[in-house]
């Protein structure tokens, strides 16, 4: 199953933020959260029912070799991501996020 993705600007904002953050840090690193954020989103494409809802109908899924969850909900055949999220900040801020 593939369904239509689509990034709140919340979400691109978290990203941006933490892209930059890590260009800062090491030559390439950036690109290497891309790429692994690219894959969670992939996955989350292929298999939206795969994790679990964990708030409301939110659902959680976790960056492989980066400290991120990514956070999302899945209705009619589309997958809505409402924030990338460091697994250290406030783990209820990102409710907020969700209608």
């Amino acid at each position: 199953m593939s369904c239509e993705l689509i990034i709140r600007p919340e979400a691109e904002a978290d990203l941006a933020e933490q892209f930059d953050w890590y260009v800062e840090r090491k030559k390439g690193l950036g690109y290497d959260f891309l790429t692994q954020i690219r894959l969670v989103f992939r996955e989350i494409e292929e298999n939206p029912l795969h994790h679990a809802a964990i708030y409301r109908k939110a659902r959680r899924a976790l960056v492989r070799r980066f400290p991120f969850k990514v956070f999302y909900l899945f209705e009619a055949e589309k997958v809505e991501i409402l924030g990338v999220i460091h697994a250290r900040r406030n783990p209820h801020g990102w409710q907020q996020r969700v209608p």
